[in-house]
């Protein structure tokens, strides 16, 4: 199914236009929820990154697209001991409300991480631990629909700054134990789950939040990109979905 609002394309262009180097790997998964949604779930790879796992989920209502990029971490040429990932929440649920979040999120807990030219957060949000994995310069902004481009440029300004970080610090290596803890406490986090339980089932919900979305969390799926594709039809709903 083709998604008609695509409310987040342009945040698209410029994730592409900055990190133009990333393909696309595999489809871990299209599913078919409540109220007609859609679901597709897909893993990109890159040099110097583990892998940046997107996900969109949408109707002819709402368009939610989520995405995390999980850079490599060793052979570190700047003064970055660990690299943050780079994440981004973008949520329409309707035209009425729309919640627009990215950030940079590190990896080792309590690591106090802020960028003098970014603008700082104006407060603190539930879900996003300002010191705790999470920057102090997250982004959130609540807005409409027709108000979702006017943070186009502070997304690149965002994306323009890891762009410079991860080109500086050049990593390389398949360790990923470094974001083990990463995952548990987002696992434990996130209220992703209930949103997704409550449209596609729990055994897809618990399955989606173990191997793909948090799959670092547990050490038996640390391995390539830390997660398997769900392409056993007992577990698929394919729906034909464009990218």
């Amino acid at each position: 199914m083709t998604n008609t609002v695509d409310l987040w394309v342009n945040y698209k262009k410029v994730l592409d236009d900055v990190f133009p180097e990333f393909k696309f790997d595999s489809r871990w998964c299209e599913w078919k929820g409540k109220d007609d949604l859609h679901l597709t779930a897909d893993i990109f790879t890159a040099p110097h990154f583990i892998k940046s796992r997107r996900v969109d989920i949408f109707n002819e209502k709402s368009d939610i697209y989520n995405n995390v990029i999980y850079p490599e971490q060793e052979g570190i040429l700047s003064s970055w001991k660990v690299l943050p990932c780079f994440g981004m929440d973008l949520m329409g649920f309707f035209d009425k409300k729309v919640i627009i979040v990215f950030d940079f999120q590190h990896p080792t807990e309590k690591f106090r991480l802020s960028f003098d030219e970014l603008p700082k957060a104006e407060r603190d949000y539930r879900f996003f631990e300002m010191g705790n994995h999470f920057s102090e310069n997250i982004f959130v902004r609540y807005c409409t629909f027709d108000e979702v481009d006017n943070y186009l440029p502070e997304f690149r300004q965002y994306l323009e700054t890891y762009r410079k970080m991860i080109d500086e610090a050049q990593p390389t290596g398949e360790d990923l134990s470094f974001y083990q803890d990463f995952d548990i406490y987002m696992k434990k986090l996130d209220p992703i789950l209930g949103y997704m339980t409550g449209n596609f089932g729990k055994d897809k919900a618990d399955r989606m939040m173990d191997e793909f979305f948090f799959s670092y969390a547990d050490e038996n799926n640390r391995r390539g990109h830390g997660s398997s594709t769900m392409d056993d039809a007992s577990h698929v709903t394919s729906i034909g979905c464009n990218d």
